[in-house]
């Protein structure tokens, strides 16, 4: 059968295409992806069995993890969301939650990430500016008020601060009087991608290794349902990276973090379930659906093979996505909702848990509430009215999805080998691997835009005098002060003393390599130290990385 199609084929294309090439010449020399996976002109069967396909819910998880994907629910729509203090945020939450949100996700200004009050000098000129400012558990009291944690899932982009975050969160739905093992969400705690791509680390690699294991640890005794990681590759492809890569280093990280954990001592059925993921989602529309298929089978592999996973929850490669914010042009803003539902499309026939999509306006400032409806309104256009959910996996069996899945999976595998050979994800960043391959990818995709191989609609191509000034959303400067004012506040009203004891306990609490530092956290947490004050408490005994 298949060398009779693969002769038909053929012979289509001398009497056929070759006639028709010299009359009308195909628009370029080589297709390719943005991976440069060259495209064939014609996909048809080949004699590969489609055994690694199977069936939604079961191994190796190619067309999805649960067996009735979206014809059970939809995927969590969550909007990425934070700005300012925690009163503003805690409006921008709601208005979200009215509007059919169905999941939060809370975006921290830089002084957060990187574990500064917003009174330390460094961090006056970043308070609120790109998420909001949270400086103490008083400062998250106020950005979940009137929001029953119980009865929603959070996810947190928090990293190298993610401990205290969590601790914080907890405290509040303890206080709420919620039932732990209820309480539902993800802290992002994927501190090798910041060494890779972002930058907002504090620790060097080791002790943040060692923070990671004891979130996973502290978690799976206490808070069951919540993630305590999501491993990030969007901000690897944010960073510059094609889609081969994004998959094979996020899955690298993977496959460090459960290493660490599994040496420290855990069972990895006790917490791989709680594992999950998080990708970019670009505008090549096919790639990006195999690439989702792909990094699902590659990480069911991984971890039954590799690390000898039994329980079929630990192989289910979970993930939430969110559209690129590096596809977003200032140019003909409106476009970016075509590029944003393009995307998020991508996403759910790829088969998404989690979706977050940008707003048109994002390449110019933070969103505009008009905006942020549209973006979410796209997404629920897309599940009620698209009719793509109502079959799951629907492009499976399409010659060129599954032949682009099986290519990506492969370039992936070889990826993963050379960062094995190196010693791991940690080797390879201090030898700068991730960085420079990430940097090479970059400037070869920025040279196709120069050159106009690769057409940026309303950017290097179809280009209009654009003179009407853009509604924006802007901070009010005097978010700083205020939140200077309520910190220096909050120092006058709590016992000092036991703040100094509780951060004193956890500086101690770090000399030691068996202890976990939770507990201690969760105490700082629960007297009102700062966040500033426990990463200082850290620091102490860690040191800060230099790069």
């Amino acid at each position: 059968m298949y060398d009779k199609i693969k002769s038909a084929k053929e012979n289509w294309e001398k009497t056929k295409v070759e006639n028709f090439i010299k009359k009308i010449p195909e628009r370029k020399n080589k297709f390719e992806t943005d991976s440069q996976i060259e495209i064939e002109r014609l996909y048809i069967p080949t004699e590969k069995s489609y055994d690694d396909i199977g069936f939604p819910g079961e191994y190796p998880y190619t067309r999805g993890p649960y067996p009735t994907m979206y014809r059970g629910r939809f995927w969590t729509m969550r909007q990425y969301a934070g700005f300012a203090d925690a009163e503003e945020s805690n409006k921008r939450y709601k208005f979200l939650l009215n509007e059919g949100t169905t999941g939060l996700s809370i975006a921290f200004d830089l002084p957060t990430q990187i574990g500064y009050d917003s009174d330390h000098p460094i961090a006056k000129s970043e308070v609120g500016k790109v998420g909001v400012a949270i400086d103490s558990l008083r400062d998250m009291e106020i950005l979940f008020d009137g929001i029953e944690l119980q009865k929603i899932s959070t996810s947190m982009t928090i990293n190298s601060t993610a401990a205290i975050l969590l601790a914080m969160y907890v405290t509040i739905a303890k206080k709420q009087g919620a039932d732990l093992t209820k309480i539902s969400g993800t802290i992002q705690n994927d501190i090798l991608k910041e060494y890779i791509a972002r930058g907002t680390y504090i620790y060097p690699p080791k002790s943040s290794m060692r923070l990671t294991t004891n979130i996973f640890e502290w978690c799976s005794k206490n808070l069951p349902s919540w993630n305590p990681i999501s491993i990030s590759g969007y901000h690897i492809r944010e960073a510059g990276s094609n889609a081969v890569q994004e998959v094979a280093f996020t899955i690298a990280n993977g496959i460090e973090y459960v290493s660490s954990a599994v040496k420290s001592g855990l069972d990895v059925d006790s917490f791989a379930s709680r594992l999950s993921f998080f990708f970019n989602v670009h505008n090549n529309f096919f790639e990006e659906i195999a690439k989702f298929r792909a990094a699902r089978r590659l990480w069911a592999k991984i971890m039954k093979e590799r690390f000898g996973a039994k329980k079929e929850e630990s192989c289910k490669l979970r993930f939430h996505s969110q559209t690129a914010g590096s596809t977003l042009t200032a140019q003909q803003i409106d476009n970016n909702i075509v590029r944003v539902t393009i995307q998020a499309l991508a996403a759910v026939l790829g088969g998404t848990q989690s979706l977050h999509t940008n707003a048109r306006d994002e390449a110019l400032s933070l969103p505009t509430e008009e905006s942020v409806q549209i973006a979410l309104r796209t997404q629920q256009i897309i599940a009620y009215e698209s009719g793509v959910t109502d079959t799951i996996d629907p492009l499976a069996g399409s010659y060129f999805v599954e032949a682009l899945t099986d290519e990506i999976e492969k370039r992936a595998v070889e990826y993963i080998k050379k960062i094995d050979d190196m010693g791991g994800s940690i080797k390879a960043i201090e030898k700068n691997y991730f960085q420079n391959e990430i940097a090479s990818a970059s400037y070869n995709y920025q040279q196709k835009i120069e050159n106009q191989e690769k057409i940026i609609v309303g950017m290097n191509k179809f280009k209009t005098d654009e003179n009407i000034k853009q509604k924006t959303f802007s901070i009010n400067p005097e978010v700083a002060n205020k939140q200077i004012s309520k910190l220096q506040k909050l120092k006058s009203e709590r016992d000092n003393n036991k703040v100094v004891k509780s951060l004193s306990d956890l500086t101690e609490a770090a000399k030691s390599e068996n202890e976990n530092l939770m507990p201690y956290i969760i105490f700082c947490v629960e007297n009102y130290a700062t966040l500033g004050e426990i990463s200082d408490a850290l620091r102490k005994v860690w040191g800060e990385y230099k790069g």
